[in-house]
């Protein structure tokens, strides 16, 4: 398995790094990346076809959250540039018409033991109203509230498949508010407070310990090729 450190330069040379992940799977190898990307507001291709799109990203950057469209689907998430986690893992396929749920499964699976050997104690699902909703999305109970602190995501070519995600460290308040703004000028509902984060549920949130956990957990055992990624 192929496995890129580290974080590019800038945003656009570090989304490039994460392209070449299906380019590896394309040539029929695994690849996985889990790094700390810059800060910024990545929108949805669906956010892009909404009426507020405009007023969104410029509330994104009042707040020193460079806006970007990222090619996987779902709803606009935010990176603080140091405690947010993104992970992704791409694979050869023979058929896109196959395998999207049990590649969903298995990042969502992997990512909770990630964790929960780290002490998180963690739900299946996500409470109403949370930054970019969907199925496969882990949580946190704090005082019997549900708070989402990770959201995947899947994109399927022809010949591959990447299933990501985000994983909410710490500085969920921060993020709480810039999503507020973001959802808000797009219309879409959002609570504030179904944000939650690693350190609130009070765990580690050690900005190395948790992206090598997961790396650890997400390589399923492969052996692994590393490849350095510089700023």
């Amino acid at each position: 398995m192929r496995v890129f450190r580290g974080r590019a330069g800038t945003i656009e040379a570090d989304r490039e790094v994460s392209e070449r992940l299906l380019e590896v799977a394309a040539d029929g190898e695994h690849a996985l990346r889990v790094w700390t990307p810059h800060r910024q507001v990545a929108f949805g291709r669906r956010d892009s076809r909404l009426e507020g799109y405009g007023q969104a990203r410029e509330a994104a950057r009042e707040r020193a959250f460079p806006p970007i469209e990222r090619s996987v689907g779902g709803r606009a998430v935010a990176y603080d540039g140091e405690t947010t986690v993104a992970f992704a893992r791409t694979e050869p396929i023979d058929d896109f018409r196959q395998g999207t749920d049990e590649r969903y499964e298995r990042l969502t699976a992997d990512v909770a033991d990630a964790l929960e050997e780290l002490g998180v104690d963690l739900e299946r699902g996500e409470p109403d109203d949370s930054f970019c909703p969907g199925a496969h999305s882990l949580s946190t109970a704090e005082q019997d509230d549900l708070r989402k602190i990770a959201g995947i995501a899947q994109r399927v070519r022809q010949d591959a498949a990447l299933v990501s995600g985000i994983l909410v460290v710490d500085n969920r308040e921060e993020l709480a508010r810039v999503l507020e703004a973001v959802y808000g000028a797009l219309e879409v509902p959002f609570d504030p407070d179904s944000v939650g984060s690693v350190a609130a549920a009070g765990e580690p949130s050690d900005p190395e310990q948790i992206p090598r956990a997961l790396e650890d957990r997400l390589a399923d055992g492969r052996a692994l090729e590393i490849v350095e990624v510089g700023e």
